[in-house]
């Protein structure tokens, strides 16, 4: 995918959402499912640095494969999108595999991520997923035109840009 067309999200709190972004990057993440514990120990790392995202131009989209009400009690400062239907994923073409949990490098977040699960500190995912349990993440980084500057389709399921290297992509697209 080379270029994205405008579109207007609607985020689980409401808030309209314009992408391109006519004057920042987006970074779109894809990911999992609410309370996905892979998905949590990543998303920390993006809250933990989310005002330096911020101050690089970058705002950060995050969309789901969960319904907006399961979504609306995660406090994130940054925009989620609730896509059950997995519409956007197909857009974009996310896949699902069951190499999503069998790689080795997913089962450190697998097992920090339960174990911070059954600690109390993330909410722990329901029973049932609507998009089932085998996603594999995605993160796009898009131009304020709708150029798509970069894009990863993950592996397996702990496969994608750290902070480190979403800041590399934005510094490129901004020397450009």
């Amino acid at each position: 995918m080379r270029e994205v067309s405008e579109r207007e999200l609607v985020a689980v709190t409401g808030e309209r959402i314009r992408v391109p972004d006519s004057e920042h990057l987006v970074h779109l993440q894809f990911r999992r499912f609410a309370g996905c514990p892979i998905c949590n120990v990543h998303l920390r790392s993006i809250v933990q640095r989310h005002d330096e995202i911020t101050a690089a131009g970058i705002r950060e989209v995050v969309f789901f494969h969960s319904p907006a009400a399961e979504l609306r009690s995660y406090d994130l400062p940054f925009a989620v999108i609730g896509d059950p239907g997995k519409r956007y994923y197909r857009e974009f073409g996310v896949e699902s595999s069951l190499r999503a949990l069998l790689h080795p490098r997913t089962w450190g977040a697998i097992l920090r991520g339960s174990a911070l699960t059954l600690m109390g500190k993330y909410r722990p995912p329901a029973a049932a997923q609507a998009g089932g349990r085998l996603g594999l993440p995605a993160d796009f980084l898009i131009a304020p035109g709708g150029r798509v500057h970069a894009a990863k389709y993950g592996a397996h399921a702990y496969d994608q840009w750290s902070v480190d290297e979403l800041l590399g992509h934005a510094r490129a697209a901004t020397s450009r």
